[in-house]
């Protein structure tokens, strides 16, 4: 594969302990069709590289002023000319503090393999396994494709985080045989209310899942992030529960808020975005949204792995 086919990766999270079962490897790719305000992992959303500035880490050194060949980096102040920067990454390299990072990595699957099963004896000893996250892994389905079959191959359990909107035929081709777990987000059954919210509309998301607990049933994982004063309301999880039901599905993990990733954005090009709450939510209205979420679904929990009829 060349740089065209192979997708940037701006993270690889070792130890992971909730992304799925045992003790993972958790492989963040960039990009993603959706745009949701509250994203945790704002350097995923665009699928090319970017500069982060954390101004805070700067001696002023004025290295990477001297390294920039679009003289996008003005020294006093340090800033960035976001529209002269064309994210070459020259900054970076030269900066010894550390106050600017290249947000994206190339890997080829050999090399990504290798990486990984560097934890090989973690996932045996723990029933763990690789997952991958982003962003949309399914963005470069190709490439998911791919580096899953060779993890297979090496007996290696496998997961994938998704927001569902993806190309049915494809994803059933290249990407469903090598994965022993799908953990499908169901943020809102409203399209109206999912357009406001994440840039896009769901109809493909709801009909892929559909489709999936057609012929899947036994991997696929809904999630639904109780997120304030958006996706956790009575009448959206009131919707998604008889979304499920409709399917046959009793069970629905219910993903706690977690604001970090609004500070994340700051480094970023893009910045802050709409006004979203910067708090974690109460514990005990985290309690009654699970409540609400289990009951309407007949199901006595919304945390168990184990939770499709």
């Amino acid at each position: 594969m060349n740089g065209a086919t192979v997708p940037l990766i701006f993270d690889i999270r070792r130890f992971a302990l909730d992304d799925g079962p045992g003790i993972r490897t958790t492989v963040f790719f960039k990009g993603c069709p959706l745009t949701c305000a509250w994203c945790h992992n704002p350097e995923s959303l665009k699928a090319e590289a970017e500069i982060a500035f954390y101004p805070r880490l700067c001696i002023r050194c004025g290295d990477c002023a001297a390294a920039c060949p679009a003289g996008a980096i003005k020294a006093e102040p340090v800033r960035i000319d976001r529209d002269r920067c064309d994210a070459c990454g020259r900054c970076a390299e030269v900066c010894p503090a550390t106050a600017l990072k290249m947000v994206g990595r190339y890997y080829s699957p050999d090399k990504l393999l290798e990486l990984l099963l560097r934890d090989r004896t973690l996932f045996e000893s723990s029933g763990g396994g690789v997952t991958f996250s982003g962003g949309e892994p399914t963005l470069h389905m190709d490439y998911l494709g791919e580096i899953l079959g060779m993890l297979k191959s090496q007996d290696i359990h496998t997961a994938v985080q998704t927001c569902g909107m993806f190309a049915m035929d494809r994803f059933r081709e290249k990407v469903l045989p090598h994965l022993d777990i799908i953990f499908y987000d169901l943020k809102f059954v409203d399209a109206k209310d999912h357009l406001a919210f994440t840039g896009n509309d769901n109809g493909i998301i709801l009909e892929n899942f559909a489709a999936l607990i057609g012929e899947t049933r036994e991997k696929i994982r809904p999630r639904t992030p109780l997120i304030p004063g958006a996706t956790a309301t009575r009448d959206n999880l009131s919707g998604i529960a008889r979304f499920l039901k409709n399917l046959g599905c009793n069970g629905c993990e219910a993903l706690p808020f977690n604001p970090a990733g609004l500070a994340k954005r700051a480094p970023l090009p893009e910045g802050f975005p709409p006004a979203v709450s910067t708090s974690m939510m109460p514990p005990e209205e985290e309690k009654l949204w699970k409540r609400l979420l289990a009951e309407e679904l007949g199901s006595p929990s919304t945390t168990s792995p184990e939770f499709i009829a």
